[in-house]
């Protein structure tokens, strides 16, 4: 039974769903550990849950790439590593450059307007270095853009990658200089998305996502150079 009590406890209205979202949201954010063993009894625990919607939640991520089961051992959360990020980031890349130009076809003057509301926001989050919130805006504006773009196919492609880096990207702290960099990318995002350039905003939106894998590389490398890395 729930325990209705929690202030953890997963609501009865999406079950599944919401277990799914919770449990991304701690794999993303570095809650819980790449390498480490996913610890059932305590999110069973945190949640009110029993471990059979768990488990199924854990079989999702495991699609997605977040999480690795292993037959009578339970589930392990996946290490992000360079050849992968090197594989995963151009396909990306290609993809999202698709979702812009096919939205610079099929936007509404609305969803531009809620785009660059959206974009105010990030740069108020920039501006207050607020990571966490910057790049929670972040993915709505991507996620804005290729809802615009119209193909269900597309986005199912988009989100299942898009999962696996993204904890890559939250995890690669960002310098001074790229995150300047990245918010001068995203005005010109902005910029071709509002004069409905396709062209000009795919090449942009593949710069940026290239711009990305370098800094994620850069960092994974970083960090298996460290002693204790292993």
């Amino acid at each position: 039974m729930m325990d209705t009590g929690s202030q953890f406890t997963i609501t009865r209205k999406s079950l599944h769903q919401e277990l799914v979202d919770r449990l991304q949201v701690m794999i993303i954010g570095g809650e819980l550990v790449p390498g480490a063993k996913v610890p059932e009894k305590t999110l069973c625990a945190t949640f009110g849950v029993s471990r059979t919607p768990l488990r199924e939640a854990l079989k999702v991520l495991a699609s997605d790439g977040l999480v690795r089961l292993e037959p009578n051992r339970g589930a392990w959360v996946t290490t992000v590593t360079v050849s992968e990020v090197n594989e995963v980031f151009p396909v990306l890349g290609a993809l999202e450059a698709l979702s812009g130009e096919l939205a610079c076809k099929s936007i509404t003057d609305a969803e531009i307007e809620t785009v660059r509301h959206l974009h105010e926001e990030m740069l108020q989050s920039y501006e207050d270095r607020d990571l966490d919130r910057y790049f929670a805006i972040n993915q709505k504006i991507h996620r804005a853009i290729l809802d615009a773009a119209r193909n269900a196919t597309l986005t199912t492609s988009c989100h299942a990658l898009s999962f696996r880096m993204q904890r890559a990207r939250y995890l690669a702290n960002m310098t001074e200089g790229r995150w300047r960099t990245a918010v001068q990318e995203h005005e010109k995002i902005l910029q071709y998305l509002v004069a409905r350039d396709g062209p000009n905003l795919a090449r942009t939106l593949l710069d940026h996502m290239e711009s990305k894998r370098v800094s994620v590389v850069k960092w994974l490398e970083s960090r298996d150079s460290m002693p204790d890395s292993a």
